[in-house]
């Protein structure tokens, strides 16, 4: 009979914004590190900017290395996918603690920005924009 160690407890959640989609695990551990796509943060997301949007949810419930994330992340842009993962460590973190909820839905972390692309229509050159017109 073969014994097994304890699974590690681990919160998973998935977020989106326009057409990315992050699938995030938290596991909470004793130094914070990310692992996106099997990359570390700073690989993956090259900017500052966008390694404070995906570390925003923690900023925001303050608690901020305490959690192991490991996240995949899907299709988008790059600003996109920061955001997706910040939407789905905010969903996480609500399975973690609920009382983060207050906090996390005032800094807008629980919100799915719903905004995306608008669909070509047939006879427009774009979404709007129409072909030229001339009077004579």
């Amino acid at each position: 009979m073969t014994t097994h160690a304890p699974k590690e407890k681990y919160f998973e959640a998935v977020g989106r914004r326009k057409t990315a989609i992050a699938r995030a695990r938290i596991t909470p551990a004793s130094k914070g590190a990310f692992s996106i796509n099997e990359k570390d943060l700073a690989t993956y997301f090259p900017t500052a900017e966008l390694q404070s949007i995906a570390q925003a949810a923690f900023d925001g419930a303050k608690l901020t290395q305490k959690f192991h994330v490991s996240a995949m992340i899907e299709g988008g842009g790059i600003h996109s996918q920061a955001e997706a993962l910040r939407h789905a460590i905010a969903r996480a973190l609500l399975d973690y603690d609920a009382e983060l909820r207050k906090k996390l839905k005032k800094a807008g972390y629980l919100k799915r920005d719903p905004r995306a692309k608008e669909r070509r229509k047939f006879g427009l050159k774009k979404a709007r924009k129409s072909p030229q017109w001339s009077k004579r």
